[in-house]
C-alpha cells in the first residue's frame, strides 16, 4: 500500500477514491469519484460534528422508512432541494423559444383516456371551468400532426385523483388529446388551485425546519409528444398565484407562465398556450 493510501483528514478523499479498482464502469469512477471529493469537502467546510452527521443519518433513514409504492419521499427531497429541476435542466436544454421542461411529479398515471378535442377532464363538477387551447408547433412555426398532450391537475380541492380513489372519480382531471393537421389542441379542465406538498414525514420537517412553507403555485401538467421530437415535460402556471415566486420544489419559469383571461359562456377562464417542440 502506497503512503498516499492511509487515510488522513488533508487526503481524505483521495485515500477513498484510491480504493477503487480498475474493472469498474468508467461512467461509476467518475461519479463515484466527484461526489467523494464534494462530500468530503462538504464536511471539511462546514466542520461537521457528530452529533450532526447523526441527526443526517437518521433523517435519511426515516425518509427511506416513510417511502412506499404510493409515496416517495427521496423523491421530494430532491425536489425541495432543488435538485430535481437541477437534473432536468442539465438534460434539457434547448434553443431560445422552444418550451422548457419542469419536475414531472408523482401524480402522472400512464395511458389515461385518449379524448376529443374540446372534451371535458374534470368530472367531479368541482372548480371553475376554463377552456385551454393553443398549438403544438416545431421551432419554424409550423403544426405538428399526431402530437400527444397528455394532461392532468389537482381537483378544486387541491387534491389529485390517486390521492383520494375513493372520492374523486378514476381520471379525474386527466385526458390525452391527439392533434390534427392544424397542430391545435382544446379541452376543459378547471382553473387550477395552489396545494402543499405532503409535508407530514421528514421532508416536511425539514421545510419548517428551515422556515419554508410547502406550498405549490396553481397549475396544470402537460406532456407533449411527437414522434421525431423531444418530449416535453411540463406546467402551465397562473400568473397571478400567491406561490409564483416561492414554489415549494423551483418548478416555475418565467416562460411557462400562461394568461388565464376571463371568459363568457360556458367557461369560466381561457388559457392560450402553445408548445414549440424541437427535434431529437
Amino acid at each position: 500500500m502506497t503512503k498516499e493510501s492511509y487515510f488522513t483528514e488533508d487526503g481524505s478523499a483521495e485515500a477513498v477514491n484510491a480504493r477503487m479498482g480498475d474493472n469498474i464502469d468508467p461512467r461509476l469512477a467518475e461519479v463515484m469519484g466527484s461526489l467523494v471529493r464534494h462530500l468530503h469537502a462538504f464536511a471539511k467546510d462546514i466542520e461537521l460534528k457528530p452529533e450532526e452527521w447523526d441527526l443526517a443519518i437518521d433523517f435519511l433513514t426515516r425518509t427511506g422508512q416513510i417511502c412506499s409504492p404510493e409515496r416517495q419521499e427521496f423523491i421530494l427531497l430532491s425536489d425541495t432541494l432543488g435538485f430535481s429541476m437541477l437534473v432536468d435542466a442539465i438534460n434539457n436544454r434547448r434553443p431560445s423559444g422552444a418550451t422548457e421542461n419542469t419536475v414531472f411529479g408523482p401524480f402522472h398515471v400512464a395511458d389515461a383516456p385518449i379524448r376529443q378535442m374540446g372534451d371535458t377532464i374534470c368530472l367531479d363538477g368541482k372548480g371553475e371551468p376554463c377552456l385551454y387551447e393553443g398549438r403544438v408547433v416545431d421551432k419554424d412555426g409550423s403544426p405538428i400532426e399526431g402530437a400527444t398532450v397528455d394532461v392532468w391537475s389537482d381537483n378544486a380541492d387541491g387534491y389529485y385523483d390517486v390521492q383520494q380513489p375513493d372520492v374523486q372519480p378514476k381520471f379525474n382531471n386527466r385526458g390525452r388529446f391527439i392533434t390534427g393537421a392544424d397542430g391545435a389542441y382544446s379541452f376543459v379542465g378547471i382553473k387550477p388551485v395552489s396545494y402543499p406538498i405532503p409535508d407530514d414525514g421528514p421532508v416536511g420537517q425539514m421545510l419548517a425546519a428551515l422556515d419554508r412553507h410547502p406550498n405549490r403555485p396553481a397549475h396544470l401538467h402537460f406532456l407533449v409528444t411527437a414522434p421525431g421530437y423531444e418530449k416535453i415535460v411540463t406546467h402551465i402556471f397562473d400568473g397571478e398565484d400567491e406561490w409564483l415566486s416561492s414554489d415549494s420544489v423551483f418548478g416555475v419559469k418565467e416562460s411557462l407562465i400562461a394568461p388565464f383571461e376571463p371568459a363568457s359562456g360556458d367557461t369560466n377562464w381561457r388559457a392560450p398556450f402553445d408548445f414549440v417542440m424541437v427535434k431529437a
